[in-house]
């Protein structure tokens, strides 16, 4: 049947105009000022040089409240104190238009680094905020109690909390270099983006000119366990992890995988490395469910549990590519940026067992020594399914490799065990 709609006319696509107040963006410029604001507010559509707006995946939020009435949409921030509470580079990387690609290395400073543009002016937000806190956690609190850790009043307080340096960095990808990343044309880039979206953003397609994008989607905290400045230097030692969201294991404690365990453990690798005159990192993304989503990880959960003959190792990764067409939707190439802005040449360990993560960092030019993986002990026995699986798959791991037969035994629970 045609649809009837069709015939009343075409649909415009619109897009902001570029305006002559628009600053250029020279992406990989070696100082702020020549490398230009990213400016993605919409106060003054003529001075926006980007696609899309600031938050990631919290500007619909955003949208909400300005549509309610609950904010302003004149609102400009007051950025009185909020600078960061330590000096993060510039490092040779931040001069470099193919080490990064999906943030803005000057996000953290755009107070300091435009004041002229912003006392005229423009709305110029930060895309990176560095502050202090202290990380409180039952299984840091285990380990003292079990002597593992023994605290030191700097890096560790007797309460069992830690001390860290952590930043909140949101994605501004350089179009030009994450088509690279990827191995596509910037045009393929732009146009699977447009069309995936269902169209969200029309300037992917009808504004060439406009090279930076801000993607309605998550982006990651980093954890700094010693002194920032350490990181750039590859004769201290390096403890770090690089983490991807789980929220059911890393918040609530779900034991189907090892992700809080590993986080955990990374955690009082970092702490104790820090101790003994070293520095720890751990660089959290918002990549739930293998980029799959929750609920598609929840389906996932769910067909394994109820196949015929259990929970098996054997059938994890063809269970998830069942149902989200693919077994793991996490792309890493753009992962080592933030390596990048924190100066980091060398780690010295990387508490990981994936092999995709490995390769994305030392491709990147950063060198890693030693690779530690979870102890045995931390292994839930619900994930001893995901264990076997990954082993099985060539993940890093001591020890013998399961076989097929024993690949084939349901070590998993039922979904009411």
């Amino acid at each position: 049947m045609t649809n009837p709609h069709r015939s009343l006319g075409h649909i415009r696509l619109t897009s902001h105009s570029g305006g002559v107040d628009a600053p250029p963006i020279r992406w990989g410029a070696g100082t702020a000022a020549e490398r230009g604001p990213v400016i993605g507010t919409t106060a003054t559509r003529a001075h926006r040089n980007v696609i899309g707006t600031h938050s990631g995946s919290y500007s619909v939020y955003r949208a909400v409240a300005v549509a309610a009435g609950a904010l302003s949409r004149e609102h400009r921030a007051d950025l009185t104190d909020t600078s960061p509470t330590d000096a993060i580079g510039p490092y040779p990387q931040w001069g470099d238009p193919s080490a990064i690609v999906s943030l803005d290395p000057w996000g953290a400073s755009v107070a300091e680094s435009f004041p002229t543009e912003i006392a005229a002016g423009v709305d110029i937000r930060p895309t990176i905020a560095v502050t202090k806190a202290h990380v409180i956690l039952p299984e840091v609190t285990e380990a003292i109690a079990s002597g593992r850790l023994v605290p030191d009043g700097s890096v560790l307080l007797p309460s069992g909390a830690a001390l860290v340096t952590k930043a909140a960095v949101e994605p501004v990808w350089h179009l030009p270099g994450v088509a690279a990343r990827f191995g596509c044309s910037e045009a393929q880039l732009r146009r699977v983006l447009f069309e995936e979206t269902g169209g969200m953003y029309p300037e992917l397609v009808t504004r060439a000119d406009l090279e930076v994008f801000l993607p309605p989607i998550g982006g990651q905290t980093v954890y700094i366990f010693g002194d920032p400045r350490d990181l750039a230097d590859p004769t201290v030692e390096l403890t770090a992890r690089v983490h991807d969201e789980c929220n059911g294991s890393d918040v609530f404690g779900s034991d189907i995988c090892t992700c809080r365990p590993y986080l955990t453990h990374a955690i009082e690798e970092c702490i104790r490395g820090t101790q003994r005159g070293g520095v720890g990192l751990v660089a959290y993304s918002r990549k739930e469910g293998r980029a799959l989503g929750e609920v598609t990880k929840f389906l996932v959960y769910n067909a394994r549990k109820r196949q015929t003959g259990g929970d098996t190792a054997d059938q994890y990764f063809a269970r998830t590519e069942c149902v989200a067409g693919v077994q793991d939707m996490r792309f890493q190439e753009l992962m080592p940026d933030v390596l990048h802005w924190l100066g980091i040449t060398r780690i010295h360990r990387l508490v990981s067992m994936s092999n995709m993560k490995y390769d994305a960092i030392t491709g990147s030019g950063i060198e890693v020594g030693e690779r530690v993986n979870i102890p045995e002990e931390l292994i839930p026995a619900d994930a001893r399914v995901e264990i076997d699986a990954k082993m099985a798959a060539g993940y890093f791991a001591p020890g013998p490799v399961p076989d097929a037969d024993e690949l084939r035994k349901a070590k998993g629970r039922g979904l009411n065990g």
